[in-house]
């Protein structure tokens, strides 16, 4: 009887070079400082930029559903303004605390210098009808009287308007307590 054959082992299957190339790179060791870099990079800039919010309450249905988490790009009006349209995280604390504890999510109405009404649930800005695309429903029913904006206020509201305004919080708001623009 013989002993079995040593020498047929079959040697341990390597990724094809191409495949390594593409999936680690040509140095391991500098696609792994890479890698490194990116991770502590999005670690330590990623919460000052993107401010995570959770919904609660329902003013800003259908758009944020209640306990939905959100997240708030603080340097979305580094260039320009808040726009008329925009979701936008609002600071109730003073401003000059980084990390505010409650905000709220409102959508931007008004722009500065401009007069807000609401008749008969539509909403007049200047006199003229604003055409709102993201209001699905009809049932608003608000009226009340109109506010004059500042150089350096903006007007938000709720998207749901089938609550009464008395279930709102919705107003003016000054431009250095508008954090940034949501994310959706």
């Amino acid at each position: 009887m013989s002993a079995p054959d040593q020498t047929s082992s079959t040697p341990p299957q390597r990724l094809p070079h191409w495949v390594r190339v593409v999936v680690i790179g040509r140095n391991w060791k500098f696609t792994l400082v890479r890698l490194v870099i990116l991770v502590v990079t999005c670690v330590i800039v990623f919460p000052f930029i993107l401010l995570p919010v959770r919904i609660e309450g329902i003013s800003m249905l259908p758009t944020c559903r209640n306990g939905a988490v959100n997240f708030v790009n603080r340097l979305a009006y580094l260039r320009h303004g808040p726009q008329r349209g925009d979701i936008v995280g609002i600071r109730l604390s003073d401003p000059s605390i980084m990390w505010p504890s409650i905000m709220y999510m409102k959508r931007i109405i008004g722009l500065p210098g401009e007069t807000v009404a609401f008749v008969d649930g539509q909403v007049l800005i200047d006199g003229k009808v604003l055409k709102e695309p993201y209001e699905k429903e009809d049932d608003c029913d608000w009226t009340l009287p109109p506010v004059k904006l500042g150089p350096d206020e903006y007007y938000v509201v709720g998207d749901n308007r089938s609550m009464p305004a008395e279930y709102h919080v919705f107003g003016k708001v000054e431009r250095d307590h508008i954090v940034g623009r949501a994310v959706l």
